[in-house]
């Protein structure tokens, strides 16, 4: 697909109750990203992104949990459900096909790919959609993009919305984390956690902290019991997957 400048991406059609890109200036589409990511409101961001490199549908995949049973790892998307569950088979062998090295090659780079021929697709849509890989601290994401027959999209502008989802995300996890930090776990306990998916034991974590070991099997027992966890390992995995070690 040939790719040039924004000036020259086509019109898509604009939905309704949309909160449209295309009407607002720079600042204030920037001010609308920013409230929508601190309140949490993925879908509202990931809209006006949408609409700001001139396409129609969005799909956003958080690859840590890719390997998780079901569609999880989709974090907010408006494709049509059974395209959805069309292209998560697909993400997870394509995902698990892929080195590091290719992984840390492709962030922030568009790739354009073909959707399956058997994939029902929305009218006038696409069957190639483009695929953009970012980080979020040590989280990758990637966000999917359908677009229009005959559409052409802008490449500068592309890597402009995986730098600006990443912010929106970003925003959100803060928010997330602060509230984790001020009202479950305490900073001893999130000491301990941070010891023990560094694979520390508790005679070693006491050594380190000062305190007995007794104490941190206290302070361990009482962050799977706030976390909901029955083991070690499931308490590393939470704090993995909430960005708290």
């Amino acid at each position: 697909m040939e790719l040039r400048g924004a000036e020259n991406m086509g019109e898509t059609r604009p939905r309704a109750g949309s909160v449209s890109s295309k009407n607002i200036g720079r600042e204030q589409f920037l001010r609308k990203l920013s409230t929508s990511g601190s309140a949490g409101n993925i879908q509202t961001a990931m809209c006006l992104l949408t609409e700001y490199v001139g396409a129609s549908h969005y799909l956003l995949a958080r690859y840590d949990l890719i390997q998780e049973h079901g569609l999880d790892f989709i974090v907010a998307s408006n494709w049509p459900f059974d395209l959805v569950r069309r292209i998560g088979a697909e993400l997870v062998r394509g995902y698990g096909r892929s080195t590091e090295i290719e992984k840390c090659l492709s962030l922030l780079t568009p790739q354009f790919a073909l959707l399956p021929d058997d994939a029902t697709l929305p009218p006038h849509i696409s069957r190639q959609y483009c695929s953009l890989m970012f980080c979020v601290g040590r989280t990758r994401f990637s966000v999917m993009l359908l677009f229009d027959d005959g559409l052409i999209l802008s490449q500068d502008r592309l890597r402009e919305v995986g730098v600006l989802a990443a912010y929106v995300l970003s925003l959100g996890d803060r928010r997330e984390m602060r509230a984790e930090r001020d009202f479950e776990l305490t900073d001893r306990e999130l000491e301990c956690l941070f010891w023990i998916a560094e694979g520390k034991t508790s005679d070693e974590i006491a050594v380190i902290l000062g305190i007995s070991r007794n104490t941190i099997n206290n302070y361990i027992t009482s962050v799977m019991r706030k976390t909901a966890t029955k083991t070690r390992s499931e308490a590393i995995a939470y704090a993995v997957r909430n960005n708290l070690v």
